[in-house]
């Protein structure tokens, strides 16, 4: 036999070999590791295109600002060599109009992307460019960085029509593992058993044992139905029922309480405050909870936005930067393993409630 698969395995033609390899690739982009890998490529794929597209389109702008600004010094100076000071009012006209041409030109580069900022970091880095991507795809859109170029709106659009269904299926998915993954910690620590163990009541004592030409015993009627079956094969089921239920737990039947997936919410948001208070200089604890909340909720109104107390200096730039990137992240995925949790206990509540509503018709 092994001969045989040996043989087959051989005989495979290279048409064969690559579908198998699309197969495993397939397969591998679809399960859990993959769609992680692929949401932070993808991610990553944006970031560079954008630090392409709009880093360079800023730093052409912020040069030509500066050559502006110097060329008017130097006109202005040039204005005053020449001309008699004594004659303000030659002068005065000359450097209105030289003023008013550097005004409008300064108004022309605000609307081409000028912000202003010619001797600060630059917002379109890699880590910023990765930030505003996350940002597109989780629909958070703080808005104070946006694409100036006709290249960069259109690649934003086109970018987006992907991003944002990768997105959901990576919260569909890495939430549906974290609620696995939590519930089964849950169960553990708290020593849950199975639900289906709770309905059934306490233990029923064994039957004391009787001749054979008694008839067989019945079960009351709270075990909710009545079963008629010899003792051996009861005592079989109540101790294959017992081993099953302690050596294999059922998570199907485990539920998280609402309050405790509420206090999991709460601790990272205020977790997530303490971290930009200490980032942001001009941020208190309350601010910090308002964006973090703000931004997990994806909401984003732009008005508190990371990096711009600490813009002066590069490497706290990228290094905030990259932080908020990684907590967003991670916040999305907790609070999508947070909902799971809560509408799996919702939807138990509601169909415990209709079984009761069900018995108390059936009762009048």
């Amino acid at each position: 036999m092994a001969l045989r698969r040996r043989a087959r395995r051989r005989d495979k033609t290279s048409g064969e070999k690559f579908k198998d390899c699309c197969r495993g690739f397939v397969a591998f982009v679809f399960s859990n590791v993959g769609i992680i890998a692929l949401f932070l490529g993808y991610a990553i794929i944006g970031a560079i295109v954008f630090n392409k597209i709009e880093g360079e389109s800023e730093r052409e702008k912020k040069d030509d600002v500066v050559e502006l600004r110097r060329n008017t010094v130097r006109e202005l100076w040039e204005i005053t060599y020449t001309f008699n000071v004594m004659f303000e009012g030659n002068w005065t006209e000359m450097v209105d109009e030289k003023i008013l041409q550097f005004q409008n030109s300064i108004v022309k580069a605000v609307g081409e992307g000028y912000d202003g900022r010619a001797e600060v970091a630059s917002q379109w880095t890699f880590s910023g460019g990765f930030l505003y991507s996350l940002t597109v795809m989780t629909t958070i859109g703080y808005g104070n960085i946006a694409p100036r170029t006709s290249m960069g709106k259109i690649v934003t659009i086109f970018y987006t029509c992907i991003g944002f269904p990768l997105f959901l299926l990576y919260l569909s998915n890495i939430g549906s593992v974290l609620a696995q993954s939590f519930k089964w910690l849950y169960a553990k620590l708290c020593k849950c058993r199975p639900a289906r163990i709770e309905v059934l009541g306490p233990p029923v004592p064994e039957p004391e044992p009787r001749d054979e030409d008694e008839e067989a015993p019945r079960w009351p009627d709270e075990l909710g139905s009545y079963r008629s079956q010899p003792e051996a094969a009861s005592s079989e089921e109540a101790s294959s029922s017992g081993s099953s239920s302690s050596s294999e737990l059922d998570l199907s039947t485990v539920t998280v309480p609402i309050s405790m997936c509420l206090i999991i919410m709460a601790v990272y948001i205020c977790g997530g405050a303490m971290f930009f208070a200490r980032l942001e200089d001009n941020w208190d604890f309350l601010t910090s909870c308002y964006f973090c909340f703000i931004s997990l909720s994806t909401i984003g109104f732009g008005d508190y936005v990371p990096g711009d107390s600490i813009r002066s200096e590069t490497g706290s730039v990228e290094t905030g930067f990259v932080l908020t990137s990684m907590y967003l992240m991670l916040g999305m995925a907790i609070i999508a393993m947070c909902f799971n949790l809560m509408q799996e206990e919702v939807i138990q509540k509601v169909r415990s409630c209709a079984r009761c509503l069900g018995c108390l018709r059936g009762q009048g």
